[in-house]
């Protein structure tokens, strides 16, 4: 198209759209409130696959992050090809895999052969996310309505947490853990059938071609990269790990150079250069490094050491998660005004007072403060979100917004993997070299206890009167252990995000 005087010169200037865009918004939100119960289903439905399928301690953290790991290798080789073959076109086909797979999985009678089905939901989520927010980067021209638009598609993910926990948890307490898995058909049956009515297609016009040596390359640097923090968070510093993080940072390398080098690149490194750009990059990883973390032992907490039901240790999180909406929504009017860089610090703060507060008051007083914590948190987490992903869109030309949007997909499914493997790793360690067994334990029981907090609960229960009440207690003991200085780590990751943005997006425009 020959740009005219009538083109706009800003985003701001940009048509707004009506109420056809903002129904192809509705369906957009589909699968990401699939994606989010998924995520949020899996780790409360976590103590019932590990009683169900005895896991080790390494499979049980393989079994939540595999998904994440494979979809983060994969986000940006599928975000350009959305770009090149259609992003609608895409987000069908990723919907009807997830949804085949999602089945699948429901139905897994082994540990191995639900992270394989996991490992394949990450293939087709892959094609998922990136093109949901491509495509409202392509319907929402006019930055004003984007802002709004990716308030409602950031707040989805929180909605889809409130709403994990709560449907998951009567799921769980009427049927087999696998049902959780099933909720992706009724999900994603709407979206296979609205999609193509609603929501328009587009692509780049200039895509260029395809590099299969680049996306070898992404692929072979992030799941080594990825796979090594996984190993030392478990296993500790090791060779082994070192080895793998040398060729993930290897390929890295040669990823990087070949970007620079080549005419069309796969992905236009000049984005990085952007304070903006790499700055919002760095605070949406820490922030869902921070989330996933907080969710992963504080789930365990409430169901484990306190005793709630999935669907009762769902609904104390809800607070939170409803506290968090309303950030990410509230946050839209307030970023008119006030720069980033002032926004997501003071919104942060909140977080790193809600992880204060589960180091300092959990083991005294028991829920209430794990429930006001989550809220506090949840403020500063759905006003960073919210800002930090419409600022990666709004750096990135149209053309590349699959590309760009893959970027910032590929910093949340990191982050969940970081928040698992770090946090959840951390955990781990304190509650394996804090727990003392009692005296006369089968070996068989022993090894299972020294596992995993789960281990430890399904072997009390089936131990004899004092027994077993010495083993739970040594194990609840060792759990908490843990919790004062995984979430002091939880704070610190937190305030780094802070600062990152006070020092990176200043010159970031907020109009």
């Amino acid at each position: 198209m020959t740009r005219t005087a009538s083109i706009p010169t800003t985003d701001t200037d940009a048509p707004r759209v009506g109420a056809r865009g903002w129904a192809a918004l509705v369906v957009l939100m589909l699968p990401v409130l699939l994606v989010s119960v998924d995520n949020t289903v899996l780790s409360f439905a976590l103590p019932e696959i590990s009683i169900a399928l005895a896991p080790t301690g390494a499979e049980q953290l393989w079994i939540i992050d595999v998904y994440p790991l494979v979809l983060a290798g994969l986000l940006v080789t599928m975000g350009t090809l959305g770009d090149r073959f259609g992003r609608r076109k895409m987000l069908l086909i990723g919907a009807t895999g997830f949804a085949a797979v999602s089945a699948l999985a429901a139905f897994a009678p082994t540990a191995g052969l639900l992270i394989a089905a996991r490992a394949l939901l990450g293939f087709f989520g892959a094609m998922l996310m990136p093109s949901t927010l491509s495509l409202l980067r392509s319907i929402f021209q006019n930055r004003d309505q984007r802002r709004m638009a990716i308030a409602v598609w950031a707040s989805a993910f929180s909605a889809g947490s409130a709403l994990g926990p709560i449907v998951g948890g009567f799921l769980l307490e009427h049927f087999a853990w696998g049902s959780v898995f099933l909720i992706a058909v009724p999900v994603l049956i709407p979206l296979l059938v609205a999609a193509p009515l609603l929501v328009p297609e587009s692509r780049d016009p200039n895509p260029g071609r395809i590099d299969l040596i680049s996306i070898a390359l992404s692929m072979a640097t992030m799941i080594p990269v990825v796979y090594a923090i996984k190993s030392l968070a478990v296993d500790g510093p090791s060779l082994v790990a070192g080895a793998w993080a040398l060729l993930g940072f290897g390929m890295g390398y040669l990823f990087v150079r070949r970007q620079l080098r080549s005419r069309t690149p796969m992905l236009d490194m000049a984005l990085f250069k952007r304070g903006s750009f790499s700055g919002a990059i760095l605070v949406n990883l820490l922030s869902v490094v921070a989330l996933v973390g907080f969710l992963y032992f504080v789930s365990q907490h409430l169901q484990l050491v306190l005793g709630l039901s999935p669907m009762m240790a769902g609904l104390a999180l809800v607070p939170g998660m409803l506290a968090m909406i309303v950030a990410g929504l509230s946050v839209v009017p307030v970023s008119r005004r006030v720069p980033p860089h002032i926004v997501i610090p003071v919104g942060l703060a909140f977080s790193v007072a809600g992880y204060l507060i589960v180091a300092f008051t959990t083991h005294e007083h028991g829920v209430l403060p794990l429930v006001v914590a989550f809220v506090v948190l949840g403020i500063g987490i759905g006003a960073a979100e919210t800002i930090s992903n419409e600022l990666i869109l709004s750096s990135a030309p149209a053309a590349k917004a699959g590309a760009a949007s893959a970027v910032s997909e590929t910093a949340y499914e990191l982050g969940a993997v970081l928040g698992t493997a770090v946090l959840g790793g951390i955990i781990t360690a304190f509650y394996r070299g804090a727990l003392v067994l009692p005296e006369g334990l089968p070996a068989d029981v022993a090894h299972a206890a020294g596992e995993t907090l789960a281990g430890a609960y399904t072997a009390a229960q089936q131990l004899p009167g004092q027994l077993g009440t010495a083993l739970w207690d040594a194990a609840t003991a060792a759990f908490g252990s843990g919790v004062m200085v995984t979430s002091l780590i939880g704070a610190g990751l937190v305030v780094a995000a802070g600062v990152i943005a006070a020092v990176t997006l200043r010159k970031a425009p907020s109009h």
